[in-house]
């Protein structure tokens, strides 16, 4: 089978033959119908992330259709993997629900090959039926941006005012989760940034502008998806008393230094890290019986590269999924 193939970090991804992955004792067998391309990717490819896996096939927003039976899941049936691929269940934090912090855990995309690929193999114990609402394409950012992005959003609290910083695939999915629960979205931009803006306010935001801009009104909450470490102070001081600014990315540039009176009045700063699988069977429940509309432009598995370099530069509105 033809991969795009990460040899190391920060080179372009190479097409390479590849045998076609057999499963072992609990996985499954993949065809791949689409997988998202997601920031952390770019995070991956660009060396930003230690010690990946070497060669590596990148992708964590795999959708696939089961090529024989397994345990769990029939062939012919479509499922989606995320980045959480193994979980060792033995540590604290396993034992304790907390799976995504995981002493021994392993990724997708990362220390397993992942799904940019026209085959992938999963544990079968870390995949989970889509909704039949969406399309492959749609289902993809589903995966991560949609599953991380909910995380986040009850690591907000219960924000009636709440800011998403950086519109991209994770915000345009969440703002509409937020929306349905009655929440008022604030959308912050890239500065400039009016395409987004725009897909913003068409998804229910009240108010959309750039990210160094003030909200019109303070903030109940903020989430961070842009990578950007000097989006916190400026967050926090656009939250009231005992706001809630999360950092949802894998990765983020420093956070400079700030003034303390930021963060007084006990507000709060915290990260998001990985997901559990509980994440992932509750989000995509929700995504069942909320319609939610995903921006996503498809694209050939080939057009990797080009499709991570317009993520990187800040061109990609919505989601991007590349098709083997």
């Amino acid at each position: 089978m033809r991969a795009m193939v990460l040899l190391e970090p920060g080179r372009p991804l190479e097409p390479r033959e590849l045998p076609e992955p057999r499963p072992g004792n609990g996985q499954i067998l993949l065809r791949v119908q689409a997988c998202g391309v997601c920031r952390t990717d770019l995070h991956v490819a660009d060396g930003e992330l230690p010690e990946p896996k070497l060669p590596l096939v990148l992708g964590h927003e795999i959708v696939g259709i089961v090529q024989h039976d397994g345990a769990r899941f029939a062939r012919g049936t479509r499922v989606g993997v995320p980045w959480l691929g193994f979980t060792c269940g033995a540590c604290d934090f396993c034992l304790a629900g907390r799976e995504n912090l995981c002493e021994r855990a392993r990724f997708t995309g990362y220390q397993i090959d992942g799904g940019y690929a026209p085959y992938a193999v999963a544990d079968e114990r870390y995949c989970f039926a889509l909704p039949d609402r969406y399309s492959d394409a749609e289902a993809a950012p589903l995966l991560c941006a949609g599953l991380i992005g909910a995380r986040a959003l009850r690591m907000a609290g219960d924000p009636r005012r709440l800011g998403l910083y950086g519109f991209g695939a994770a915000a345009h999915l969440i703002a509409q989760v937020a929306k349905a629960e009655g929440r008022e979205v604030h959308a912050f931009t890239s500065p400039g940034d009016r395409e987004a803006q725009q897909l913003a306010l068409e998804l229910g935001a009240v108010w959309a502008g750039s990210s160094v801009e003030l909200p019109p009104l303070p903030l109940d909450a903020a989430i961070l998806f842009a990578p950007v470490g000097a989006l916190v102070p400026q967050a926090l001081r656009a939250v009231r008393k005992a706001g809630v600014v999360v950092c949802a990315g894998i990765h983020m540039s420093d956070i400079p230094a700030f003034p303390y009176r930021l963060l007084w009045e006990e507000r709060v700063v915290r990260s998001v890290a990985n997901l559990t699988r509980r994440n992932a069977e509750d989000f995509l429940a929700l995504a069942g019986r909320v319609p939610l509309r995903v921006r996503v432009t498809p694209y050939p598995l080939a057009d990797a590269n080009a499709v991570l370099a317009a993520l990187r530069a800040g061109k990609v509105v919505g989601a991007a999924a590349l098709i083997p």
